[in-house]
């Protein structure tokens, strides 16, 4: 049995890799500076085990074959010195799944700014409804499989020869020493490409850096694949424009894949070159959630589901944790965890959420904990994102630019806090039953949704 040891383990990717190595028969042990669900969770019940820190120590506990190293590594950490200087064998994650798993399958690579998880989501459950038994790798855990990983199965669809892997392509690095964005490591014979905006602003200087590596990516999928673009992103099309080897299929405005009649559950119509060729009815709101149905359609009818079958499989399923989770109801108030924390998405997820709750009372509670947020790149967009909420909380603990500043357009309706304590208490002070409080994060937010249930709970 070989042994690797994960470096960055606790992270959505990492912590995929490590489900899927332990499920292959690998001994897989890591470490991470922190840990928190779901990733917390899954590695526990796997058995995974996990040590917090990065000392060069780590390395006379977990002598492994093989150190997979995540792109949370940075040059100068003990463990990372040690393993140069003591020449040991390493990796990165993309560039271990590639050589160890993908290669032996279809690939479905689910790239963009925006949406990935849950269009990967879907894909891999449209997939599985059809009786294919994907292996999926997604940066969350879809409530449908209830892992955010694992290895193909025996495949009773019609294609049984062929397996399938179903893969949430990331842009961002894929490790210290190797600066490629991850999904080019990937390659897919099928790949949606959601949308394209200036994110990661720590790593790409623009929105043409980014592209580039979108074009990467574009190279490596064959002729006989398929690439199923949103045709309403300008940054994608001229990504294409670039130059293009494979099918293409837009979906969005184009001729190809539109969004007919919309029914007042949230229901719609699958449009084909104009032509109605299947209806969505399920329970999941907004236009971005259309639209990543759309794309999902499109893949699967190039891996030989109709369009039937998807839109019967969508209406079964059941989203993804942490997109609009509901964690709690206490005195007829409603708390959400999302993972939302670039502004488009923010918008997005509060124009969501408005569909759902119609005139009631939004308390939007944000944590700006990304690597993009935390540079104030997108501070410019922020108070527009959050327009739609009646209220705005904002955790500016750890912020170096002037969060208040930022959000002073939204005048009385906003409250910036530096301490998560007193945060907590204005939110339980001022929410009343019927409202709805949408706390978003890309990280854990200290345990505030917790925090707020049992402090209304008492209240």
């Amino acid at each position: 049995m070989q042994h690797i040891h994960i470096i960055g383990i606790g992270g959505t990717f990492m912590g995929g890799i490590a489900a899927i190595a332990k499920e292959a028969g690998y001994r897989v042990t890591g470490c991470d500076a922190k840990m928190y669900p779901p990733m917390s969770t899954q590695l526990a019940d796997l058995g995974i085990e996990v040590v917090e820190g990065f000392e060069a120590a780590q390395l006379d506990q977990y002598a492994a074959d093989m150190y997979v190293i995540g792109n949370v590594a940075r040059r100068g950490m003990p463990v990372i010195e040690a393993i140069l200087n003591r020449g040991l064998p390493y990796t990165s994650g993309p560039q271990w799944l590639s050589e160890h798993v993908l290669q032996q399958h279809w690939v479905l690579a689910v790239a963009g700014t925006h949406g990935k998880t849950t269009t990967a989501s879907m894909l891999a459950w449209v997939l599985e409804d059809a009786g294919m038994a994907p292996g999926f790798l997604i940066g969350g855990v879809p409530e449908n499989f209830a892992v955010s990983a694992r290895l193909p199965k025996k495949n009773q669809g019609d294609h049984a020869q062929q397996s399938f892997f179903v893969i949430e392509a990331d842009e961002y690095d894929t490790a210290f020493f190797d600066k490629r964005s991850k999904f080019v490591h990937y390659r897919p014979r099928t790949a949606i490409l959601n949308n394209l905006e200036y994110d990661h602003a720590d790593i790409f200087p623009n929105l043409a850096a980014i592209q580039t590596q979108f074009h990467h990516l574009i190279r490596t999928i064959p002729g006989e694949g398929l690439i199923v673009h949103n045709d309403q992103s300008p940054a994608l099309q001229q990504v294409l424009e670039q130059g293009c080897w494979s099918e293409i299929q837009g979906f969005g405005s184009s001729q190809d894949w539109q969004i007919g009649a919309i029914d007042s559950q949230g229901g719609f119509d699958v449009l084909l070159q104009q032509q109605i060729v299947g209806h969505v009815d399920w329970n999941l709101l907004g236009q971005h959630n259309r639209m990543n149905a759309l794309a999902v359609i499109a893949a699967a009818r190039h891996v030989g589901i109709t369009v039937e079958q998807s839109c019967a499989a969508l209406g079964r399923f059941k989203n993804v944790k942490r997109r609009m989770e509901i964690k709690g109801v206490v005195q007829g108030i409603t708390v959400y965890d999302d993972f939302a924390h670039h502004p488009t998405a923010i918008a997005t997820t509060i124009d969501g959420l408005r569909q759902k709750v119609g005139n009631a009372r939004i308390l939007a509670v944000l944590e700006p904990r990304s690597n993009t947020m935390k540079l104030g790149t997108m501070k410019a967009a922020l108070s527009d994102s959050l327009l739609q909420a009646d209220v705005v909380y904002c955790y500016a603990g750890g912020v170096d630019w002037d969060v208040a500043a930022a959000l002073r357009p939204l005048q009385n309706k906003v409250h910036v806090f530096q301490e998560m304590s007193a945060l907590i208490e204005a939110i339980i002070h001022e929410s009343r039953h019927g409202d709805h409080i949408l706390v978003m994060s890309n990280g854990g937010f200290g345990g505030i949704h917790q925090q707020l249930l049992d402090g209304l709970t008492i209240k």
